[in-house]
């Protein structure tokens, strides 16, 4: 539900101290009804917003519903288009206007926020050169220099993050679970830019961010801790994704201080940001600001559902840096998962499945939609 509220300002005291701590505050959704009841606008003026990432989810949540979509599909159904191209349309036509709605906190950041992220077809995350075509579209259907362009940190999406990021367009590399995926993406931007600046492109003007995903380590690996029921398992629940994400900003660390980062950084280039994704919780007894309160290092995105964003306005518990100087603690939590017989590397690995096969039925639910909703158009024009 979306909320519209002049107490908004009031109550965005937590907001502004995450903002302090160097957090981007990203909101993670879109819709055609957000943008045009002026919502976005609200959110942007009072809650700190300064971004926007959306996924085939939340399209298919907007756009499945038919609300503020009505004009469009007569219009395109008139014309007979295919479904895909139809939700190209539509999808890209609220990214567009999302981007002009955030271009003065792009031109404000010098292009480090103010961004708006749409995801290549999730069908083609196993086909790279697929994946460069479809990103190349994308950016030249939105035509905004705000938008970043989001591609799965599958096995096949690797490449094409180098080779988009080499053409100079911004990446939103999305679905990152592990540890050891997420220093293959940042070695897939850091090749990117070497590649762009062999093509004597402008580093300043290439960002990206590194979309690691948080609750979902949780909801698999509490489930597991769960089921194996003891004081020692019981006792873990809730520590793993934190656990994990901490280790990631280390490894983000470690990266962005060597020396191939130093040559890059000398040119001019920016560095690939941490972004907390899947940060609402999904275990009610957990507070339902855990993965914001938890998750605060200088440098970092946090992607937020408008409940989350809320929540943090309202209870947030903001106390500065809470994620360096916590990593032997959180080796040792994962440590501590891995001896009771639980995987990570196989929990991992399932989560990037799984998250890739979501993505393709929510896309393929939203194509459904959209093709009874062009079919019933195209016959209400007869």
């Amino acid at each position: 539900m979306i909320t519209v509220t002049t107490e908004a300002a009031a109550t965005a005291g937590s907001l502004k101290r995450l903002a302090d701590e160097g957090v981007s505050i990203w909101l993670d959704d879109l819709s055609r009804r957000r943008i045009e009841s002026g919502n976005l606008a609200e959110l942007i003026a009072n809650r700190n917003v300064v971004g926007v990432t959306t996924n085939p989810s939340i399209f298919q949540a907007a756009i499945g519903s038919g609300e503020g979509y009505e004009e469009q599909l007569a219009d395109l159904a008139v014309r007979g288009v295919t479904v895909d191209e139809a939700v190209r349309m539509m999808t890209t036509a609220d990214v567009r206007a999302a981007a002009d709605i955030l271009r003065p906190v792009y031109d404000a950041t010098g292009g480090r926020d103010g961004r708006v992220s749409i995801e290549v077809d999730p069908r083609l995350a196993h086909d790279t050169t697929a994946t460069i075509a479809e990103a190349r579209q994308l950016a030249w259907l939105v035509d905004r220099p705000n938008v970043m362009i989001k591609i799965p940190a599958t096995r096949a999406g690797l490449p094409a993050i180098t080779e988009v990021i080499a053409q100079g367009v911004s990446v939103n590399v999305t679905l990152i679970f592990s540890l050891e995926r997420y220093r293959e993406v940042m070695d897939a931007y850091l090749a990117g830019l070497e590649k762009a600046a062999a093509n004597g492109l402008d580093l300043s003007a290439i960002h990206s961010v590194a979309s690691f995903f948080v609750s979902r380590v949780d909801s698999e690996i509490d489930k597991r801790l769960a089921a194996i029921g003891t004081d020692a398992a019981l006792a873990l629940k809730g520590r793993a994704a934190l656990a994990n994400a901490r280790l990631a900003y280390e490894a983000y660390e470690l990266a962005f201080s060597s020396d191939r980062w130093t040559a890059l950084g000398g040119a001019r280039a920016n560095r690939q940001r941490p972004l907390w994704a899947s940060t609402g919780v999904k275990d009610p007894a957990y507070k339902d600001t855990l993965y914001v309160d938890e998750l605060v290092a200088p440098g970092t995105v946090n992607t937020m559902p408008e409940a989350t964003l809320n929540a943090t306005a309202d209870h947030g518990g903001i106390t500065g840096d809470t994620v360096s100087g916590g990593y032997a603690q959180a080796r040792a939590d994962l440590a501590a998962v891995e001896a009771l017989g639980i995987s990570y590397d196989e929990v991992v690995t399932r989560l990037e499945d799984e998250g890739v096969a979501k993505f393709e039925v929510a896309w393929q639910d939203l194509l459904d939609a959209v093709q009874k909703s062009l079919g019933s158009k195209g016959a209400d024009a007869e």
